[in-house]
């Protein structure tokens, strides 16, 4: 991914108002991001955890969207779920259900999208092996790195594509 300015990240976004996306929280250490290892730029909110937000690059542009995290899994939970974009697996609760508001009309009828999750929303670093699971037991792929990338690129934009459709 390519970097953005803060500007361009706060104007990045499609399913919020401009007042919201001048309010959000930029993520930790911004101008330090690894924007190389990036397909998209994903965040949780520190303020309100519950909120988090996802920037892609489609058309040359910046698109962003927001996205509302549900309650986290109970304590002990320990079964393990799959990210929907990068397709690794993650125990207790480390996948979360984020879902987003719809734009256009859908969305101003109060339809949204949902899809399990990253927590973190690095599902890129994990792909790409530089961020392990906390808990450890990472399930290896047979996947090159080259096909993996492709195919988280190919789940965000389906992603996008739901959101935006």
């Amino acid at each position: 991914m390519e970097p953005v300015t803060e500007r361009d990240l706060r104007a990045s976004f499609v399913n919020c108002s401009r007042g919201e996306a001048r309010r959000l929280a930029l993520p930790r250490d911004f101008t330090g991001l690894p924007w190389d290892d990036l397909d998209f730029l994903g965040w949780r909110d520190p303020r309100a955890p519950e909120r988090a937000y996802l920037v892609a690059e489609r058309g040359g542009r910046p698109t962003g969207i927001a996205l509302r995290a549900a309650s986290g899994a109970p304590r002990g939970f320990t079964a393990r779920s799959m990210c929907s974009l990068c397709l690794t697996t993650r125990t207790g609760g480390a996948v979360s259900l984020m879902t987003a508001r719809r734009t256009g009309e859908a969305g101003r009828q109060g339809n949204s999208v949902g899809r399990y999750l990253c927590g973190d929303l690095d599902c890129s670093l994990y792909v790409r092996g530089t961020k392990r699971s906390v808990a450890g037991g990472d399930l290896e792929e047979s996947l090159s790195l080259e096909d993996r990338v492709a195919r988280i690129r190919v789940n965000l934009h389906a992603f996008l594509d739901k959101v935006t459709g």
